[in-house]
C-alpha cells in the first residue's frame, strides 16, 4: 500500500512495522504536512469479527486518553475496505532495541524510564483502561529521550460491553502476570507486575523467566522466584530492588495497588540525598616537587657585573610591561563583564509555550521576565486553554520590558448541534456524523421489536445537544432478534448446522468439559448464551464439548518458523472437512531463545477429518492434514 493516499488525506510513504493484526506505515498528513503513523487492519481480517472488534477496542481505548507518555490517537476511519487508525509518529527506537544495544541500563536511568511508563498507566487506569501487554517492545524511546507507551491493541475498558470473564486474550508470555497465566482477568495491578518485569530487564539486561516454550515460561510466573537482581547487577541500590520485587509479587494484593504509588517510591529513591558519588581518593593526589634554585657562589669579574646589571634592567622593563598588560586585561575584563551582565540582565530567550496550558505558559514567560498578550481562537486540533502559536517563536533572544509575547490560545473545537438520528440506517447516520468531522463513533446493538434491523434506535448525546468533532458518540442500533436453541447433546457437526439455520454465528474458540463417560465424548455439554435466550441476529454462540481422555484423538504438529531475531506470534486453527468454521486451537509467542521449532499436540474435537492452518504474525504459513494416521 506504500504511496497510497487514504481518505484523500494520508499519503503512506513507507512500512515501519507489522504485527499479527495490522500493518503500520509512516505517512504524511496532507492537511498539516506533519508525519503521522497509520495502523491499517490487515485486509484478510476485514470480515473477522474478532479482529475488527479488537481493532475498534484499540481505537476506543486510545480515544479516551491524552497523555504525554502515551502515543496519542489523531484520527480513525475507513477508506473503502481499509480500517485505519492515525497515531502520532514517534521517531526513535523501542525500549527492547535499546536494551539489546546497550545491555543492562544504570539504575537511575531505568527508574526514570519506569516512572514515565507508570505515568502513562496511571492515566490509562484512571480512564478504566488496562493495557494488558506492557513489554519493552511496546515502549517507544523518542530520539530526544521522551518515553511513549504504545499498542493498546489488546487493552480492555473496564466498563466495556465486551469484557467477560471468559476472555482468553493475553499479553506476551515473558511479561504477563501470574493471574493472566492462570487465564483470569487482568486488572491494573497486572500492568504493575508487567512494569516490574520490564524494570527487572532494564536493570539486569535479561528477562526474569525464560524457557523452551510459552507454557514453561507461564509456569515460572506462577511458581518460580527469579534470579536476585543483585546477583546479576551488584551496583543496583537495595531500595530499587525492593521496589521491583514488590511490583513482581505473585500475589496481586501484595503488589503496589496503583501506578502512582510505585512511581512515588521510585522518585523517593532518586531524590535520596544519601545516594552520592564517592569522594575522590586523596591517596592518588601526588604533591608537586618544589623547584630548587642553585645557590652555588661564584667569583664575579667586572664583565660579569655588567652582564648582571643589564639583566636587572631588562627584568625591570619586563616587570613594568607585565604590570601594564595585567592592568589592561583587568580593565578589559571589568568592562566586558559589565557589558555581558547588562546584556543578559536586559535580554532573555523566549521559552517554548506551544502545546502548553495557558496558565503554565504565562508563568513560564513571567519567569523569563516577559509579559504576555492572549488571544483566543477556535481549534479542532488543540484542546481548549492550550497555546496554539506564539510570537516571537521559542528560542528567539528578546529585550525584557519591550513588546509582550503574543499567545494564540485555543478556545476549543467549533461547536456543532447533534442531529436527530433515530430511524436512520446505521450507515446513513455514520456518514452524516463523519461529514460533521465526528469520528469517535461507537455502535451498540440491541434487541427491539419496534425498529428494523440496522436502524438507529437512539444516540448519545441526544439530538440538539452542543457537540464538537472530539465528542464521543454512541449509536444504539437494532440488531434483530433470535431465540437461542438448545444445542446440548448434539455432535459438533449437528450444532454447527443448527447455528447456521438459526441465523447465529459460532464462536471461533472451542471449550472442553472433561467427563468419565466415553459415550459423551464429542457431544455439546454446555452453551452460552443459554437456550431460550433472546439475542441479536448473528450473535456468537460459544460451545463446550465433552472430552474423555481415553477416546480423544490426538495429532502432533511440528511448526518451524523462519529464522529471525524477533519474537513471532504463531496461531493454529482447526477446520473440519465440509465446515465453514475455523476454530482457534492455540496462539503462542515464539521467541529466538525458545528455538524456531515447536511441537504441538492437537486434540481433535470429533471424528471428522481436520485441516490445521498455521499463521505466523497473522500471515498464512503452512497447512497440515490431520486426517486418519
Amino acid at each position: 500500500m506504500t504511496e497510497k493516499i487514504l481518505a484523500d488525506r494520508y499519503r503512506l510513504t513507507e512500512q515501519i512495522g507489522t504485527g499479527g493484526m495490522a500493518i503500520v506505515y509512516k505517512a504524511i498528513d496532507l492537511r498539516t504536512g506533519h508525519n503521522v503513523a497509520v495502523k491499517v487492519l490487515r485486509p484478510e481480517f476485514n470480515e473477522d469479527l474478532e479482529f475488527v472488534s479488537r481493532f475498534q477496542r484499540e481505537a476506543d481505548a486510545a480515544s479516551k486518553m491524552t497523555h504525554h507518555n502515551i502515543v496519542n490517537l489523531l484520527d480513525v476511519g475507513m477508506d473503502g475496505e481499509n480500517r485505519y487508525l492515525v497515531m502520532e509518529y514517534v521517531q526513535g527506537k523501542t525500549l527492547k532495541e535499546v536494551i539489546q544495544e546497550r545491555g543492562r541500563l544504570n539504575a537511575p536511568l531505568a527508574c526514570q524510564i519506569t516512572i514515565r511508563i507508570l505515568s502513562a498507566l496511571e492515566h490509562a487506569h484512571s480512564k478504566g483502561i488496562v493495557h494488558r501487554d506492557i513489554k519493552p517492545q511496546n515502549i517507544l524511546v523518542h530520539a530526544d529521550g521522551h518515553i511513549k507507551v504504545a499498542d493498546f491493541g489488546i487493552a480492555r475498558i473496564a466498563d466495556h460491553a465486551t469484557l467477560t470473564r471468559g476472555d482468553m486474550v493475553m499479553g506476551s508470555v515473558h511479561y504477563f502476570s501470574p493471574e493472566q497465566a492462570r487465564g483470569d482477568g487482568a486488572s491494573p495491578v497486572s500492568d504493575i507486575y508487567s512494569t516490574g518485569v520490564v524494570l527487572y530487564e532494564m536493570l539486569t539486561g535479561r528477562v526474569p523467566y525464560d524457557g523452551e516454550n510459552p507454557v514453561a515460561v507461564a509456569m515460572q510466573h506462577l511458581h518460580t522466584v527469579p534470579i536476585p537482581i543483585q546477583n546479576l547487577a551488584p551496583d543496583v541500590p537495595p531500595a530499587v530492588i525492593a521496589i521491583c520485587m514488590k511490583a513482581m509479587n505473585k500475589n496481586p494484593a501484595m503488589r503496589y495497588q496503583s501506578a502512582r504509588d510505585m512511581a512515588a517510591d521510585l522518585r523517593m529513591v532518586l531524590d535520596d540525598p544519601n545516594e552520592r558519588r564517592p569522594e575522590a581518593d586523596l591517596s592518588q593526589v601526588v604533591p608537586p616537587t618544589p623547584h630548587v634554585r642553585d645557590a652555588k657562589g661564584m667569583t664575579e669579574s667586572g664583565r660579569q657585573r655588567a652582564i648582571e646589571a643589564r639583566n636587572r634592567r631588562l627584568k625591570r622593563v619586563w616587570t613594568a610591561l607585565s604590570v601594564l598588560a595585567t592592568i589592561g586585561v583587568i580593565v578589559g575584563l571589568y568592562y566586558g563583564t559589565r557589558a555581558l551582565i547588562r546584556h543578559y540582565s536586559t535580554t532573555t530567550v523566549t521559552p517554548d509555550a506551544v502545546g502548553v496550558e495557558l496558565a503554565s505558559a504565562v508563568q513560564k514567560m513571567a519567569e523569563s521576565g516577559l509579559e504576555t498578550v492572549v488571544k483566543e481562537v477556535s481549534s479542532d486540533e488543540y484542546p481548549a486553554g492550550t497555546v496554539i502559536m506564539q510570537v516571537p517563536e521559542a528560542g528567539e533572544t528578546v529585550q525584557k520590558g519591550r513588546d509582550p509575547v503574543q499567545l494564540l490560545v485555543s478556545s476549543g473545537a467549533r461547536k456543532l448541534e447533534m442531529p436527530s438520528l433515530a430511524g436512520n440506517t446505521v450507515s446513513d447516520a455514520m456518514g452524516l456524523l463523519k461529514s460533521m468531522g465526528i469520528t469517535s463513533i461507537t455502535v451498540e446493538r440491541a434487541v427491539s421489536s419496534q425498529y428494523a434491523a440496522d436502524t438507529v434506535m437512539a444516540c448519545a448525546p441526544e439530538a440538539g445537544t452542543s457537540v464538537d468533532k472530539d465528542t464521543d458518540v454512541v449509536l444504539t442500533v437494532c440488531g434483530g432478534e433470535v431465540v437461542v436453541p438448545d444445542f446440548t447433546g448434539m455432535t459438533l457437526r449437528e450444532a454447527e448446522e443448527k447455528v447456521a439455520d438459526s441465523q447465529l454465528s459460532l464462536s471461533a474458540t472451542l471449550n472442553y468439559v472433561d467427563t468419565d463417560q466415553a459415550s459423551l465424548h464429542g457431544l455439546v455439554g454446555e452453551q452460552s448464551p443459554a437456550s431460550e435466550s433472546r439475542v441479536l441476529l448473528q450473535a456468537p454462540v460459544s460451545l463446550s464439548l465433552y472430552r474423555n481422555e481415553t477416546v480423544a484423538k490426538r495429532r502432533t504438529v511440528e511448526v518451524t518458523v523462519p529464522e529471525s531475531d524477533q519474537d513471532v506470534t504463531v496461531r493454529m486453527t482447526l477446520q473440519a472437512e465440509g465446515s465453514s468454521t475455523e476454530w482457534v486451537y492455540v496462539t503462542y509467542v515464539c521467541t529466538p531463545a525458545m528455538g524456531r521449532t515447536q511441537v504441538v499436540t492437537v486434540e481433535l474435537p470429533d471424528d471428522r477429518d481436520y485441516m490445521c492452518q498455521i499463521y505466523v504474525d497473522g500471515n498464512p504459513f503452512m497447512k497440515e492434514d490431520l486426517g486418519a494416521e
